[in-house]
């Protein structure tokens, strides 16, 4: 059984991970030829280094998110010398809001509007020993505090996009898609942004790799173009967006 996944495309580090936890594994591999994914069925994937659980209700955390988290973490440790406040806004699993308070001296607020999302989001601040506040809500709406850090990879597919039909049939809507061609949330919380950073700051988002200028144009609008750079993923794709102080 091993070899016929392995034949599917699916590495053999995570068929191993699925024979460790499967409690029926021609069942498991049933839903693989669905094209199911193989993360919901092991439970967990490996985030930055940490174990995050994961499940339907919440997006499978991508390497293209761990370079965010440590392009974040290259940044604030230039920045800050002392203890930093982080606003992690859709914060799903809680994967970047896991990773950032366990390589940075810190304290993290993760924000989502799905309760669903927050469940796990709370197994893996609990499971990592973390210091994150979790809270139920829709971006800023019951934030009243100021932060160092506001990161956020919120949904940002446009509804006419062309994705992966496993992404698009197994993940969760809630997390991928975005109204105003995909740019809603950058919107709402460049709006929003200034009200709840310190004097000394960094937004960091991803973002899909056709937006960059469009976002650049947004943040433009609240920010001085000379703190706003778009980096690249591992692709050499457009990915990442940072607003920083200094």
């Amino acid at each position: 059984m091993k070899n016929k996944i392995i034949n599917l495309g699916i590495s053999e580090t995570e068929v191993n991970e699925l024979i460790k936890v499967s409690k029926d594994i021609n069942k498991d591999y049933n839903m693989l030829l669905k094209k199911y994914p193989i993360q919901y069925l092991i439970g967990y994937v490996n985030f930055y280094g940490y174990k995050i659980y994961v499940n339907k209700n919440v997006l499978i955390p991508r390497y293209e998110t761990e370079l965010l988290v440590e392009k974040t973490i290259k940044y604030a440790k230039k920045m800050f010398n002392e203890k930093v406040n982080i606003l992690d806004l859709g914060t799903g699993s809680g994967a970047i809001a896991v990773a950032l308070n366990k390589e940075l001296n810190s304290s993290v607020t993760g924000v989502d509007i799905s309760k669903k999302a927050l469940k796990i989001a709370s197994k893996n601040v609990i499971d990592n020993n973390c210091d994150v506040e979790l809270i139920n809500g829709n971006l800023f709406n019951k934030i009243k505090g100021t932060y160092d850090i506001i990161i956020s990879n919120p949904p940002y597919i446009s509804k006419d996009e062309k994705i992966m039909d496993c992404v698009d049939k197994y993940e969760p809507h809630l997390a991928l898609y975005a109204k105003d061609n995909g740019l809603y949330f950058y919107k709402e919380i460049l709006k929003k942004a200034k009200k709840y950073l310190n004097k000394k700051y960094i937004i960091a988002f991803e973002i899909g790799w056709w937006q960059g200028e469009l976002i650049k144009n947004i943040a433009k609008k609240y920010f001085d173009e000379k703190k706003i750079t778009i980096e690249k993923d591992y692709s050499g794709k457009d990915r990442y967006l940072f607003i920083k102080s200094e």
